[in-house]
């Protein structure tokens, strides 16, 4: 247990960060699969915008790095691509 004050206050804060990311990476995950598991192109379309903006706002929060989000994006959009034909 910490012996300092502003180590327990850091490890309140630490804590509520760490739940919040958790929270915004789940978010991410279900965004992801949900553009992986849609077969109807328009659907599809839809839900990559969607998880795009939240791939853009996390990797602007820097809880994900920038190059995952743009990893991402890149492979959706490949996976776009091949239900279109």
């Amino acid at each position: 247990m910490p012996q300092h004050k502003s180590c327990e206050k850091r490890m309140r804060t630490s804590a509520k960060a760490r739940a919040r990311n958790r929270a915004y990476r789940s978010k991410m995950k279900k965004a992801v699969r949900k553009v992986r598991e849609t077969s109807d192109p328009k659907k599809a379309r839809e839900a990559f915008k969607e998880a795009a903006r939240i791939l853009d706002r996390l990797s602007g929060k820097k809880i994900i790095h920038r190059n995952r989000a743009a990893d991402k994006k890149s492979r959706l959009q490949a996976y776009l691509k091949s239900l279109q034909g």
